[in-house]
């Protein structure tokens, strides 16, 4: 059984408006060098000179093994998916006047095309409020920044890295997503580029440990919904990951994968399902018109699923005391829609109420079976289903909690599907 959608607040919030955040400082990759002072003065005079040549000289070692390791700009990680492409770059702000004298025209015209707008073409956006600014990679301080477009465009970038003539700075990409295997020869014909391929769930993990590490002021990576049982009082609050072990780890986007992660490098794939983001705004595309993930939100948050599903209280008249089952849960999605009468009666936004709130419980359910099976208590919730997705978080939190007699937590983090993208970005710089 599920619960009906009404429970939790429901109200779709817009875009996170979050200003851009600051990283903790001296953060570093893991592997990278780090230029740190030399500390002599505590040295006998008779010493001084010498100690400081050597310091000197190993400083110089350090910095310029850092150059011969670490890969030329510009410095991007991809994640092509099934419906949406990720793309974080790095811009560097520390540029010294002899880099910039040799940098090449190509190089500037990429970093000021990508930087200096925030839509590109008519389905591309930059994601401003994610950015990162003053991160510390390699030896280099910049800003990150976070891009998606959909899948469907990719052929359009590629021409605008042919255009930029992207290859003759770069020979390889690092890109990860089912459509680094699907689009590979599209890069090498139409771009003049190579794709070093990574499997997603290794760069999916990486990436989410290493952006939750560099984060401190503002508000939090991590949130959960405080009350999520209690609309009137259920509010969001950051929530410490320092220690994350274990967790259940659920991806959503086009489909879901459930990993149960016990390490950074110790984790498995318990289990997925075909019945994701994609599956809501295909059904979405199909039972109401919609064009757009964010236009199928929008009809949903006006609907009402009760229209549509059949309840418990349906069947039962009320509760189903003997069970526990609370006259609001749903028994069966879609339910109503075998009555004509019913069918003539609902609106194409209540349709998309009852489809997020259809996919929304499958998930739920199935995420929760998974926690207890694998004994773990704390759930985060990852993927671009969840990108101006309130509702579906609040559901969730709600299912997670109610279900579980508050056992289970479920958790959110801001940057919700750019994480692969991010873990290709740390291969490129770190190969593992």
């Amino acid at each position: 059984m599920a619960f009906n959608g009404l429970q939790p607040n429901d109200d779709i919030t817009d875009e996170d408006e979050t200003p851009t955040k600051q990283p903790r400082s001296n953060k570093e990759m893991p592997g990278c060098f780090r230029n740190e002072p030399n500390n002599d003065a505590a040295s006998p005079a008779g010493r001084a000179t010498s100690e400081r040549r050597t310091s000197n000289s190993t400083t110089r070692h350090r910095i310029d093994s850092v150059k011969k390791t670490r890969p030329p700009f510009p410095w991007f990680g991809m994640d092509i998916g099934g419906t949406l492409v990720k793309l974080v770059y790095f811009e560097p702000k520390d540029i010294t006047a002899e880099e910039e004298q040799e940098e090449v025209e190509n190089l500037k015209s990429i970093r000021r095309y990508l930087t200096s707008n925030v839509a590109y073409g008519k389905t591309g956006i930059r994601d401003v409020h994610l950015e990162l600014q003053d991160l510390t990679l390699c030896g280099r301080t910049g800003n990150l920044h976070f891009i998606r477009f959909p899948t469907h465009d990719l052929p359009a970038f590629l021409q605008m890295g042919r255009n930029k003539h992207f290859s003759s700075l770069h020979t390889t990409l690092c890109a990860t997503g089912g459509g680094a295997y699907k689009f590979e020869s599209d890069f090498r014909t139409m771009a003049d580029l190579q794709l070093h391929k990574l499997d997603e769930l290794d760069c999916l993990i990486r990436g989410v440990l290493y952006i939750d590490s560099v984060m401190s002021s503002g508000p939090s990576e991590c949130y959960y919904f405080e009350n999520p049982t209690d609309p009137d009082h259920c509010i969001q609050k950051p929530y410490p990951l320092e220690n994350p072990y274990p967790l259940l780890l659920v991806n959503i986007g086009s489909g879901v994968s459930i990993l149960a992660v016990y390490s950074e490098n110790n984790y498995k794939r318990v289990t997925g399902t075909s019945l994701g983001g994609g599956t809501f705004l295909g059904l979405c595309c199909l039972l109401t018109g919609c064009s757009s993930f964010e236009e199928a939100l929008e009809m949903a948050s006006q609907g009402e699923s009760t229209r549509v599903d059949k309840l418990v209280r349906d069947i039962y008249g009320g509760d189903y005391e003997r069970f526990g089952l609370p006259g609001w849960a749903v028994a069966s999605s879609f339910g109503n829609m075998m009555s004509k009468d019913k069918r003539e009666s609902v609106s194409k936004e209540d349709l998309a109420r009852a489809t997020l709130v259809t996919i929304t419980n499958n998930i739920g359910s199935i995420t929760r079976m998974c926690a207890l099976n694998e004994n773990i208590e704390r759930v985060v919730f990852v993927g671009n289903f969840l990108r101006v997705n309130t509702l579906s978080m609040k559901l969730l939190a709600y299912a997670m909690d109610y279900w579980s007699k508050g056992q289970l937590k479920a958790l959110f983090l801001r940057h919700e599907g750019y994480f692969g993208a991010v873990g290709a970005l740390l291969e490129l710089l770190h190969p593992s």
